[in-house]
């Protein structure tokens, strides 16, 4: 078995055509029943779209290092906002989630890592946050509404900074599950306000109907 690391922390391992992911990790507590091995979390792209990517883009144009902070929109119980946590080490985490029960949960993951800040909030309305986030370099959206592409541009004009990114995973059958799905991608990334789109992925075979979209702000 041969790896390689793509990001800082993270690491590929290739072996007989297959292609695993994995975070170093100073915290070897399984969050969703994930294998330890050797200091590293393996990384599962089925169930965190952000694995996925970046094992179908090699890293997937994503800039992150250890103490970037990360804004991060529905969190749920914590999946992928552990990994996050583990490839910045010594950045933030904010983490921004709707249900009161998925927020148990994160709650748990939070009580073993200090760089993860749980907000109880709706990403919709980003100012009820304000008083506990700072400008961050990197905004990742994972929400089921229908207005997804207007979530991500009003955090991004109030909390992305000038030539940060953000990486929106677009669900398009929770925008309008009666079009097509390359419909629905196609005229929500024109609903990206204030941000230049840089590439987008679709994510099959590991989620269906669902694109990362990553796009920047400008910085003038």
């Amino acid at each position: 078995m041969s790896f390689r690391e793509i990001l800082p922390g993270v690491r590929l391992w290739e072996a007989e055509g297959q292609k695993k992911l994995a975070t170093k990790s100073a915290d070897l507590v399984p969050v969703y029943g994930e294998r330890i091995l050797e200091g590293h979390r393996f990384w599962d792209p089925f169930r965190s779209k952000l694995a996925a990517l970046l094992l179908k883009d090699r890293g997937g144009g994503l800039r992150l290092n250890r103490e970037a902070s990360v804004l991060y929109l529905g969190a749920a119980t914590g999946t992928t906002v552990s990994h996050i946590s583990d490839i910045i080490a010594g950045g933030m985490v904010y983490a921004v989630e709707f249900s009161p029960r998925a927020m148990r949960d994160l709650l748990l993951l939070c009580e073993r890592r200090r760089n993860i800040v749980p907000i109880l909030a709706d990403a919709a309305q980003p100012e009820d946050y304000c008083a506990l986030v700072e400008p961050v370099d990197l905004i990742y959206q994972d929400v089921a509404q229908r207005n997804q592409a207007e979530i991500a541009s009003l955090n991004c004009a109030r909390y992305l900074k000038p030539g940060g990114d953000l990486l929106l995973m677009l669900k398009t059958r929770s925008v309008d599950v009666t079009a097509s799905p390359e419909s629905v991608y196609r005229r929500e990334i024109k609903n990206l306000k204030g941000l230049d789109l840089l590439e987008a992925t679709d994510l099959l075979p590991f989620h269906q109907d669902h694109w990362a979209v990553r796009a920047r702000r400008s910085i003038l």
